[in-house]
């Protein structure tokens, strides 16, 4: 299927969606969000895909935002729209059934962020820069900024990143547990293949089981986390991979893990 505003590369497993709007510093508009919802539920079909890569083309920009010249001539009920479709495209992101690594690779602003922390871990080129900038154009996040920042940094510094709309830079985005690697801007996405291909090479229903155990108990208390991780363990034992895994240790070789989703 051809894009227009977006790349989409799969080889060996991996998949590269590219956000391809570099003249608007690839910012997010209802045509980016429209071709890459149904782009992320194939993926998430996709029992070949073990990992995805998400990253913006050009040299600036990762994502800027969104894009301010339509949200510009937008009413309340087109506003509450957008941002519902933008919502509808990070929960997508997040909730993939495999590993997700943002390769930020210039301005993460606005959705950008938003964007980027939808993804399971993020690493940055050292030019990179992050923040939610919506209040000085009296706005806020609308993208899941103000609930996915705060539960990243905490309540209190993600209020003064969101009231203040200030920028940082990767470093201290980095110091505040938003950033996982900070890389030359040259070796990023080379970089970013690499912790990729570590990925795709373990079992796919394994991977499925941690994310989804971080993920949920993530939101609950500590009693309950532990017993979604005891299902998700006990889940991983029936399948293929872990079969694989074990015969593997003891016959001293890699595994070579096959598993899907679909059993």
């Amino acid at each position: 299927m051809s894009y227009k505003t977006i790349i989409f590369e799969e080889q060996n497993g991996i998949a590269t969606i590219t956000i391809n709007r570099p003249k608007s510093l690839n910012a997010l508009n209802s045509e980016v969000l429209h071709e890459l919802s149904p782009l992320l539920e194939s993926i998430g079909q996709n029992e070949e895909i073990r990992v995805l890569i998400i990253t913006g083309a050009g040299e600036k920009a990762f994502v800027a935002g969104a894009d301010i010249s339509e949200l510009a001539e937008l009413n309340a009920l087109q506003g509450k729209y957008f941002v519902k479709t933008g919502h509808a495209c990070m929960s997508k992101l997040q909730d993939l059934p495999i590993p997700v690594i943002a390769a930020v690779n210039g301005f993460a602003l606005g959705g950008g962020l938003e964007l980027a922390i939808s993804c399971d871990f993020i690493y940055a080129s050292e030019k990179a820069k992050f923040g939610l900038p919506e209040i000085t154009l009296g706005l806020i996040p609308g993208f899941g900024g103000t609930q996915r920042l705060a539960r990243i940094v905490g309540k209190n510094m993600a209020k003064e990143m969101i009231f203040t709309g200030k920028t940082i830079s990767a470093d201290e985005a980095r110091e505040l547990g938003i950033v996982n690697k900070i890389l030359t801007h040259e070796s990023l996405l080379a970089e970013a293949r690499k912790t990729a291909e570590s990925i795709a090479a373990k079992g796919k229903v394994s991977l499925n089981a941690a994310k989804e155990a971080i993920n949920r108990g993530a939101e609950v208390d500590l009693f309950t986390g532990c017993n979604i991780e005891i299902d998700a363990f006990g889940l991983c034992m029936t399948s293929e991979d872990a079969k694989e895994g074990t015969r593997a240790f003891l016959e001293k070789r890699k595994p070579d893990f096959k598993g899907n989703l679909k059993g």
